[in-house]
């Protein structure tokens, strides 16, 4: 695994920030799959996904940042995080776009050379689900 380091600054969106920065980085380095290591900063605004919700919450800040896992690749990501508010209620799901950093989004992203990911279509789920290779 390497590792890249990203810093996302104010304003900027998180989910689209990490997209663009892997896209960069798959052209740089030919990398196809990634995950996320580590993550903190802080949210003006975050649009999670709660389980088995049809649509997006969109929770006003300000926000900390507590957690971000998932995986990405070219033809998307799979993101989960939680945050928690100025009273210290947490709240986690699957992040969409909408997630606006505050003051900082600091990012540990491992790059995975020799894979693959990639989503398709799970007729049992129904969802783009995480495909798997070896390149």
């Amino acid at each position: 695994m390497k590792i890249h380091v990203l810093r996302l600054g104010p304003g900027q969106d998180l989910r689209g920030g990490l997209e663009a920065a892997f896209a960069s980085l798959s052209a740089e380095h030919g990398i196809a799959a990634a995950c996320i290591v580590s993550a903190v900063g802080s949210l003006s605004q975050a649009m999670l996904r709660f389980a088995d919700k049809p649509g997006a919450t969109d929770i006003h800040g300000p926000l900390e940042l507590l957690m971000l896992s998932g995986t990405l690749s070219a033809n998307g990501g799979h993101l989960h995080g939680s945050v928690a508010d100025d009273n210290g209620v947490v709240k986690g799901g699957h992040v969409l776009p909408g997630c606006v950093v505050r003051t900082t989004a600091e990012v540990v992203i491992g790059l995975l050379p020799g894979w693959e990911f990639r989503r398709e279509l799970d007729a049992a789920t129904g969802f783009n689900e995480l495909v798997v290779s070896r390149r």
